[in-house]
């Protein structure tokens, strides 16, 4: 990939030398540094900003709340986990942290789902339906607040940051729900052994 983007620079200054639009180019890409350093402190106030909401919902016990809540779909939804298994409450809290929007906080969540999903899972060299469903829940990223989005958004000066709520709610619940229903149709094809 980096020699991909290398050869798209270099072809776009020399096609833009050739045409004496070079100086749009050079401050274009100044321009454009200059707007990713801002977008970047941006994130960084967003994200600094949830996740100590996230923090302070955890040790109020909201996150606990939420994962007592969501725990018996996921326990529907992973009907192969054990009922004393550590990870449906490990997939309760990633799903939270991604419906909040930290995806960032989700992600060593999930990496401890799936571990301990693995430790449960009979064939070592192969995935089980819990893997593959947590798997596609994930990769659908249900969010109720896009934090990162709207963090960029800020960043780049728009106007009104959160009208992505709405969009991004049906979009990632339709992607979500389409996930869960083909996981569960592919496991009637595809059962463990």
């Amino acid at each position: 990939m980096n020699y991909i983007f290398c050869f798209l620079i270099i072809f776009s200054l020399i096609f833009s030398a050739f045409n004496g639009k070079l100086q749009d180019v050079v401050n274009a890409i100044l321009t454009g540094a200059d707007l990713s350093v801002k977008v970047a402190f941006s994130l960084i106030g967003i994200m600094a900003f949830w996740l100590g909401i996230m923090r302070i919902a955890e040790r109020s016990g909201i996150v606990d709340f939420i994962t007592k809540l969501i725990k018996p779909i996921a326990k529907w939804l992973f009907n192969e986990v054990p009922d004393d298994n550590k990870a449906i409450g490990d997939i309760a809290m990633s799903f939270s942290a991604n419906a909040l929007g930290l995806t960032n906080a989700a992600t060593p969540i999930g990496l401890k789902a799936m571990e301990e999903l693995q430790e449960i899972n009979k064939d070592k060299t192969s995935a089980s339906n819990a893997m593959c469903m947590f798997l596609a829940m994930n990769t659908a990223g249900f969010q109720i607040i896009p934090a990162t989005v709207i963090a960029v958004l800020v960043g780049i000066g728009y106007k009104n940051p959160t009208e992505i709520v709405m969009p991004t709610l049906i979009v990632t619940g339709t992607a979500f729900i389409s996930a869960i229903i083909f996981a569960k149709i592919f496991q009637k094809f595809w059962r463990k052994q």
